[in-house]
């Protein structure tokens, strides 16, 4: 690696390694005065290698990951499926457009109590909300999407005497798959922050309930050593998405 690459592949980590300083010395200073409100990122990077060995660290970043996917899963099918429907039809969309904007605005954190007197504490719940959280931005961005498409292409599938399952796969999808892949980033993000969060305000499981028993145990460095954590495997996420992206758009042919 030549001395240019090596500047321009360090020069993101900059600011970064800057902050991590920053609050190393700032919680020093305060420990120094007497605070254990607050634990050096030193000391989080321990208390992470010890949740690591112990396999805390991965059995609950395993349950939240999956419970993340799989609500987005849900919510992804149901979102492009409605969406493009949403998007070819203008009747359809006409007829859904009140109950859409009615229901998107719902926080999916309040829907919480009614998900445990549903489904209980555990997978099912998070699934629910989950998948609730994510379907609105798929569905939306689609529908968007598919308004977006050049008309002369679906003149062309209909000259051709395509069926509405063969326009879908045949015209529509590709011709929207940057867009998709944008949504589909979005809802990563939604369903891993919604996931969290729903670990921290009910369910006794995953990332967010061990940053919450950290928090009760008063274990500041447990705690920040989790929520450093979260940031990197969101940011791990993200990446892997981009990846596939440039994949599937370059064997379809279609511009990343």
């Amino acid at each position: 690696m030549t001395e240019g690459r090596l500047f321009r592949w360090l020069r993101p980590w900059v600011l970064p390694a800057a902050l991590i300083g920053a609050f190393e010395w700032y919680a020093r200073r305060a420990a120094a005065l007497g605070s254990d409100a607050l634990a050096p990122p030193s000391a989080a990077a321990r208390a992470f290698v010890g949740a690591a060995l112990d396999g805390s660290l991965w059995q609950a970043t395993g349950f939240t990951l999956g419970t993340a996917a799989l609500g987005l899963l849900i919510g992804a099918v149901l979102g492009i499926a409605l969406g493009l429907v949403l998007g070819l039809s203008r009747r359809a969309a006409q007829l859904g457009s009140v109950s859409i904007e009615v229901l998107r605005p719902v926080p999916s954190v309040a829907l919480i109590p009614l998900a445990m007197l549903a489904f209980g504490f555990g997978v099912r719940m998070e699934l629910a909300i989950v998948a609730f959280a994510t379907f609105w931005p798929l569905l939306v961005l689609v529908q968007s999407a598919v308004q977006q498409i050049e008309p002369r292409l679906l003149e062309v599938s209909r000259v051709l005497g395509l069926s509405a399952r063969e326009r879908a796969f045949k015209i529509v999808l590709p011709a929207i798959v940057p867009r998709l892949f944008v949504a589909l980033r979005l809802g990563v993000a939604v369903a891993l922050v919604v996931a969290v969060t729903v670990e921290i305000a009910a369910n006794p499981n995953g990332m967010g309930y061990a940053m919450m028993i950290a928090q009760q145990s008063f274990d500041p460095a447990l705690m920040l050593a989790w929520l450093g954590w979260i940031g990197v495997v969101g940011f791990a996420v993200n990446a892997g998405m981009v990846a596939l992206q440039c994949v599937v758009s370059r064997r379809m042919g279609v511009m990343p």
